[in-house]
């Protein structure tokens, strides 16, 4: 009996063991730099020679640049990503500098393919994520310059810059295309439009409010 039992938990360990090697597989060589322009795609890029990496398909330089906030709501960001870095292919990392004017804000987005850590390096900013449903919790801190702040996979996050001056934050995310989707564009101002009917039962409101959401997205 103790026998059967011991061989069944060790059954359900590489039953695990291999689950989990299904999910995240471990690389098979030290590198994979992404082929950016060879057209297959294997859920990231075709690596192309190793013999042929050379240091700048591991380097960006940038990152110290102050960005002049450029979007309607006051915010810009540098990405850091296998776009930007060919060696970050199959790595699951990324980074980004987002630059934050005096109430401007990254708003509310969530990134579906991963968890994401703040770090401000200037100014004051209110950073918050709301939980999965039913509860959706609001989680929210007001942090100032070397404060870090994590925002879970795929949950719906922010940042405001609720300082007098600029905002500058470094965020690092758990993939190499981490995606974003910001919640406003998407809902309001997705390609062909979302009928307003739909969204007008949705957000409980009057269908001409959705209209003129929509007409300025």
């Amino acid at each position: 009996m103790k026998m059967a039992r011991s061989l069944f938990i060790v059954v359900l360990v590489c039953l695990a063991s291999s689950l989990t090697s299904a999910y995240d597989p471990s690389l098979l060589q030290d590198f994979c730099v992404a082929d950016l322009n060879n057209t297959i795609r294997v859920n990231g890029f075709v690596c192309k020679d190793p013999m042929q990496a050379v240091a700048e398909d591991f380097f960006f330089s940038g990152l110290d640049i102050v960005k002049t906030p450029t979007t309607a709501v006051g915010f810009t960001v540098t990405p850091v990503n296998v776009m930007q870095i060919p060696g970050l292919n199959s790595l699951g990392i990324s980074l980004a500098r987002i630059d934050y004017a005096p109430n401007g804000q990254n708003p509310p987005h969530t990134h579906p393919r991963g968890t994401e850590i703040l770090t401000v390096l200037e100014g004051t900013l209110l950073a918050g994520f709301v939980t999965s449903n039913p509860e959706n919790r609001f989680i929210s801190k007001v942090l100032q310059k070397g404060d870090v702040f994590v925002f879970p996979i795929g949950l719906i996050h922010f940042q405001a810059n609720v300082g007098k001056t600029n905002a500058v934050a470094i965020a690092g995310l758990s993939s190499q295309d981490p995606g974003v989707i910001t919640i406003a564009d998407a809902v309001f101002g997705s390609d062909p439009k979302i009928p307003s009917d739909i969204l007008a039962v949705a957000f409980q409101v009057n269908k001409k409010i959705i209209e003129l959401i929509q007409s300025k997205l």
